[in-house]
């Protein structure tokens, strides 16, 4: 029997098997975290579709998403990514990827953990929202402006308000899931 999903994940089985496994699953592993932020600003502008099958070529082009390893990386690697046809090609947005390695760290530091830190915009549990279509779900909110202000204030790019939101549904810190879905939680 066919389950019914989200309209945006029938594209097809890259995007069933995300839904059905990724997004709005609570995420709490720190590189898993990093990565989907960085993957996340790499949408910007463009569809979460072309990051995602881009993802793997992500992880093998910056170290499995190390942030150690990232936060150390010179020009003349930056120039090397900014070669590699496996990914978005935005000079911004590597740059912004090794800014945001090295401003991880710090909040690791200070919070103990990412997962700590980004947790506490949502009392650290997720918000189940109740929309029953598409048009209902917000691009920003409240919370995603917060998270954006602050991140921004510790030396995060690529983190506007609507790419906040983006992160916060596939790391299920809020479940967007539509009422219909088989993948809703509450």
């Amino acid at each position: 029997m066919a389950k019914t999903r989200c309209p945006w994940s029938e594209k097809d089985d890259l995007y069933k098997a995300y839904h059905d496994e990724e997004w709005g699953v609570p995420q709490h592993d720190d590189l898993k975290l990093f990565e989907l932020l960085n993957l996340e600003g790499a949408q910007a502008g463009l569809s979460w579709y072309t990051v995602l099958v881009k993802r793997e070529n992500y992880r093998k082009a910056f170290d499995g998403w190390d942030p150690v390893k990232i936060s150390r990386y010179k020009a003349a690697r930056v120039e090397k990514l900014l070669q590699n046809p496996g990914i978005i090609r935005n000079r911004l947005k590597v740059e912004g990827t090794v800014l945001n390695a090295r401003a991880f760290l710090i909040v690791q530091k200070e919070f103990g953990s990412f997962d700590a830190y980004i947790w506490q915009f949502v009392g650290h549990k997720p918000i189940v929202n109740h929309w029953k279509t598409l048009s209902q779900v917000p691009a920003h909110t409240a919370i995603s402006d917060a998270m954006s202000k602050d991140l921004k204030k510790r030396g995060f790019k690529f983190i506007g308000t609507t790419i906040c939101y983006s992160f916060m549904q596939a790391t299920g810190m809020v479940d967007d899931h539509l009422a219909h879905c088989w993948r809703r939680t509450g």
